[in-house]
């Protein structure tokens, strides 16, 4: 795969950090006097960030937070995810595996999360996997983030590589519509944090585990020109 670049979303692409950003909104809860909330009705808010998580789960126990509020319950929230970033969030299964083969196939890997840089290197520093990526880029690394094309183009080049030779991977509607805008192929998974289904998101391909991800590869760059850089999987 050598000239290839995969990016990866980082947030319910590579890792589940649903437990923990789940339980620092409950924290947020606890403080404001509410109960908390299960992390099924939780998740689909995830990919919109954690102002949006706070918003959407005192609304859901109908509490209105003026601006004031929000942004206390904001200082809340980060202080007590950052304390526990890695506490129960984990690589999806099989990740790992497939990001060493691809590496030694050639591909260069890299991130493309909304999250902040510092917290997208901490979190991945703790579960072990920074060193797997050649470039890895947060909401705050360049002057723009996701869904502005810009965001994905420029981890490519951070990475060395070519948006003509690159594949995206996530599991949102932002992450499909960055690689839209930047002409870039895109493979949804579908254990994410979407709330809509991939499928009617309009990706390139979908996967339900990370066994599927080589051969999906395989099959989109074939119908992208790209299928000289991906070799057959044994």
């Amino acid at each position: 795969m050598h000239g290839l670049t995969i990016v990866f979303d980082l947030d319910g692409t590579l890792v589940d950090t649903a437990p923990d950003l789940v339980r620092a909104t409950n924290h947020v809860l606890d403080l404001l006097g509410a109960e908390p909330l299960p992390p099924a009705t939780l998740r689909p808010w995830i990919s919109h960030g954690a102002r949006r998580m706070i918003v959407e789960a005192a609304a859901l126990r109908s509490m209105a937070l003026d601006e004031a509020a929000t942004e206390r319950s904001l200082d809340r929230f980060l202080e007590h995810y950052l304390a526990n970033i890695a506490h129960e969030s984990r690589p999806f299964p099989g990740v790992e595996d497939v990001l060493d083969a691809l590496a030694a196939e050639g591909a260069a890997l890299a991130v493309c999360t909304n999250k902040r840089e510092a917290w997208s290197r901490l979190l991945l520093d703790l579960l072990g996997m920074t060193p797997r990526f050649r470039a890895i880029a947060g909401r705050d690394t360049f002057a723009v983030c996701k869904p502005d094309p810009g965001h994905l183009t420029g981890v490519i080049a951070a990475a060395g590589g070519d948006p003509a030779r690159a594949i995206m991977v996530g599991d949102s509607g932002v992450d499909v519509a960055t690689a839209r805008a930047a002409a870039v192929p895109v493979i949804g998974v579908t254990f994410g944090y979407s709330d809509t289904p991939l499928a009617a998101l309009g990706p390139d391909a979908v996967i339900g585990h990370y066994r599927e991800l080589r051969p999906a590869i395989r099959a989109l760059a074939g119908r992208t020109g790209l299928a000289h850089t991906v070799p057959e999987q044994p």
